[in-house]
């Protein structure tokens, strides 16, 4: 089987996967659109991605709801157990759909470590998936986190995901068509 055809099948298991999201956003399963605004986002910012890369990138959180944040103390420490598990589970649950259609063991590990960010800031894919993240958190989900959260923790928040981000990922950020709530708000953020 070619690469491309590697490809496809393991992004359509994965959407496959992810249609199954109880939850849904819009009437579509809150994780498969998701996933979709992963690859889009990340054919935005590079055109040219890797296979590894686009399938990171689509299984960003495959079957995310499988581990409930609720499941887990509401503190700092609950909240970041939460991730490292959610984390490992998005990187088995990739490398088993790669291998099932026939990617090699290698192609597996290196998307695992590239879910779980692996040397993040140091790895360019790994720095391009983590932009992309924040990217498409920005654009899509910003709004709704706002609504929940006070300023000075939106303000917060921002901070770390523009820390997160790659110089790239800043200049994509700032291309972003914000509310103007959101822009001012972005543009604290970023003041102090």
């Amino acid at each position: 089987m070619s690469q491309t055809a590697l490809l496809h099948a393991t992004l359509t298991e994965i959407d496959a996967a992810n249609k199954k999201d109880p939850h849904l956003e819009n009437g579509t399963p809150k994780e498969l659109l998701y996933s979709q605004r992963m690859s889009e986002e990340l054919m935005l910012f590079t055109p040219d991605a890797s296979a590894h890369l686009q399938i990171a990138a689509r299984a960003q959180h495959i079957e995310r709801w499988i581990i409930p944040r609720a499941d887990y103390p509401m503190d700092k420490a609950g909240y970041k157990k939460w991730r490292t598990q959610l984390a490992k589970h998005h990187a088995q649950r990739t490398a088993e759909i790669m291998q099932a259609n026939g990617f090699h063991s290698e192609d597996c590990q290196r998307v695992s470590d590239m879910l779980q960010k692996k040397r993040l800031k140091l790895d360019p894919e790994v720095q391009t998936l983590e932009d992309v993240v924040c990217l498409v958190f920005l654009k899509y989900y910003l709004v709704d986190f706002a609504s929940k959260h006070d300023e000075s923790k939106l303000i917060d928040i921002i901070r770390k995901t523009w820390n997160k981000m790659s110089p790239l990922g800043h200049e994509a950020a700032l291309q972003i068509d914000l509310s103007p709530d959101m822009a001012n708000l972005v543009q604290k953020a970023l003041q102090h």
